[in-house]
């Protein structure tokens, strides 16, 4: 074996790595807009969390005083999250939510009574305006990127819009999703990366995207929890693996991101949607800490 020499400093300073252009434009800052007290795009990174589905009242305000208790203390911007119908799940005997009526009344209090943002999604055009009448955000579901109509609906509400890129969608097309809320002279948008579909009852997330979607100037939000589901993976519903959630989060929010979105249940396993991708509240709390001290390192090495 030949004698193993050293390269001399020079030499290895001169042909040290550059980043790329479209990283360095990736990580400059984004158009950044106020939802309540938040700040989507700011300095700091804000959390989007809450149960998957509203189950009933009682449980609905214990989780958003909990996890607000939480963020109070840590000083993480926080906007409570719940769907007040669940219209696409595996199995038409699966709990949907209470409907919007209902759902809504339930998301007003919260909002009233813990001075929260609160953010829901919404499925036909006819929702808009009443649930625009309560919540901060509108959000689009990942099944629903796609949908002209209901885009543009929900930016002319003069809301927030929270668009989740599809499990079927590259990350350069969300820039076309962007555009529809845009066009409609509202600049108020996100969008959310939430997994992308792999084989069959499984999502993967390509951590290329996270660069590629800041780039286009908007701020751009991790669904740590969705993105390690397991679509249809019970049967007659979808699994998960949060287990895996503390590492995915810690990789999200090491690319950049500007919020992270989670659903957190007290009780995954009695949990009537989405239980086995929940994080459980008792893990919150250590995770937001990590996650703070990340961001912070990320945001100041750049």
């Amino acid at each position: 074996m030949k004698e193993v020499q050293r390269l001399p400093v020079s030499f290895k300073l001169l042909n040290k790595p550059r980043r790329s252009v479209e990283y360095r434009f990736a990580m400059q800052s984004v158009k950044s807009f106020h939802i309540g007290h938040v700040e989507a795009g700011g300095r700091e990174f804000f959390l989007i969390a809450g149960p998957c589905v509203v189950e009933n009242e009682t449980h609905a305000l214990k989780m958003a005083e909990a996890i607000s208790t939480i963020t109070t203390r840590l000083k993480i911007p926080y906007i409570f999250k719940a769907s007040f119908d669940k219209a696409n799940r595996t199995s038409a005997n699966a709990y949907r939510g209470p409907g919007m009526d209902e759902g809504l009344r339930v998301l007003a209090k919260i909002k009233s009574q813990f001075h929260l943002p609160v953010l829901t999604d919404i499925h036909e055009v006819s929702q808009v305006q009443a649930v625009a009448d309560v919540c901060d955000v509108l959000q689009i579901p990942a099944f629903l990127s796609r949908q002209t109509d209901l885009i543009t609906a929900a930016a002319r509400s003069g809301r927030a819009v929270n668009i989740k890129k599809g499990q079927f969608l590259a990350p350069h097309d969300m820039q076309n999703a962007i555009a529809k809320v845009t066009s409609q002279n509202n600049e108020r948008v996100f969008i959310t990366e939430r997994g992308a579909s792999f084989g069959y009852n499984t999502l993967v997330v390509d951590f290329r995207g996270f660069p590629i979607m800041r780039s286009f100037g908007y701020p751009l939000v991790y669904d740590i929890t969705h993105s390690l589901q397991r679509p249809g993976g019970l049967g007659n519903a979808s699994g998960g693996d949060s287990q895996y959630i503390e590492y995915m989060a810690r990789a999200g929010v090491a690319c950049g991101v500007d919020g992270i979105f989670m659903e957190v249940h007290d009780n995954p396993a009695a949990a009537l949607s989405d239980g086995p991708n929940s994080l459980p509240l008792e893990r919150l709390a250590p995770l937001l800490e990590k996650l703070q001290a990340l961001h912070q390192l990320v945001r100041d090495e750049v």
